[in-house]
């Protein structure tokens, strides 16, 4: 009880003398989302950069994490994996597309090949 007391002694008369400052949380634009997005594309773009072709998709998971998005697939008896990383914006709305991503085609866990989210062709048969 002495401490409940104690603790709004202290508390009440600190969030009055808060009640006239203002607060500033955000970036330089007003949103606060829009550097985090910012540095988690430079991140993405240079991670993407340092994997070669025919790296694995664990190595290439592990230094990227958790994708945007992805696809998995079946094609000719392999098995085709697509993950798209952020790497650029086009809207500036927070929401993330695949025209905003680079993609990372695997087949059989092998890096075959990379490039512009909006530009990925699903080949199924050929």
């Amino acid at each position: 009880m002495k401490k409940t007391l104690l603790t709004l002694a202290i508390a009440i008369p600190l969030s009055l003398t808060l009640s006239g400052c203002v607060i500033s949380v955000g970036g330089e634009d007003g949103h606060g989302f829009s550097t985090s997005f910012e540095d988690r594309e430079y991140d993405n773009r240079k991670a993407i950069a340092r994997i070669q072709l025919n790296s694995s998709y664990s190595s290439a998971y592990n230094s990227l994490g958790v994708a945007d998005f992805t696809e998995t697939y079946q094609r000719n008896g392999a098995v085709v994996k697509v993950l798209y990383y952020r790497t650029h914006r086009k809207q500036k709305d927070g929401v993330t597309t695949k025209d905003e991503c680079t993609y990372l085609n695997f087949v059989d866990d092998v890096l075959t090949e990379t490039g512009n989210g909006q530009d990925y062709v699903r080949n199924i048969g050929q």
